[in-house]
């Protein structure tokens, strides 16, 4: 079977899935605008509902002023550590599409941005960087600091950085500090019907 860090797939599958996974420990390193395009074209190309493409990302690289303004608006417990993340971006989606040239509610927009975040982790990890998806942020602030538009929503915020020291992190944080488990297939994954609680 597939194994990487202690984590075993039950089925056979590709080795990517398993080497992503959410540090919190990075380097000092930079990530150039290319190599973050790059990322960003990884998210392009995922799927959504009538290809309406609802996921929107605004990004700042550390040491600019966004990144300070990006990096205020998560919850204390996560600028701690996201402080050294080469670039943090905030994920939006668009809650609106129009497929047929007539505006409409999206009922997907929230999966189809999750898609695209999928595909920005992956790509990340096959250039050698991680990424760190979040909540923990104040989404209300968020929108009106970042001028986030009605009819938009304030997904989550991801750091992006090169894996560091896990003894970088304060002493709370290091035995979180590894690639973590997943519930087995049988658990949710059903044929037929919902089962029964």
């Amino acid at each position: 079977m597939t194994s990487f860090e202690g984590r075993t797939a039950d089925y056979p599958i590709e080795k990517i899935f398993l080497e992503r996974w959410s540090p919190r420990a990075f380097t000092d390193d930079s990530i150039d605008e290319a190599t973050l395009m790059t990322i960003f074209e990884a998210a392009r190309w995922a799927p959504s509902s009538y290809n309406s493409q609802p996921w929107r990302f605004l990004y700042a690289l550390r040491g600019t002023p966004h990144f300070a303004k990006f990096l205020g608006l998560l919850v204390p417990a996560n600028q701690v550590w996201a402080a050294k993340a080469a670039a943090l971006v905030i994920a939006v989606s668009k809650t609106t599409m129009s497929p047929r040239g007539t505006e409409m509610p999206s009922h997907s927009h929230s999966f189809d941005a999750g898609a695209a975040w999928q595909n920005m982790g992956l790509q990340a990890t096959v250039l050698g960087w991680h990424t760190h998806g979040m909540t923990g942020l104040d989404i209300p602030r968020a929108a009106a600091e970042l001028g986030v538009p009605e009819g938009y929503r304030v997904e989550a915020a991801i750091a992006i950085g090169k894996q560091g020291d896990k003894a970088s992190l304060p002493e709370g944080y290091q035995g979180m500090e590894a690639p973590n488990g997943r519930n087995p297939v049988s658990s949710f994954v059903f044929e037929g019907d919902f089962p029964p609680a």
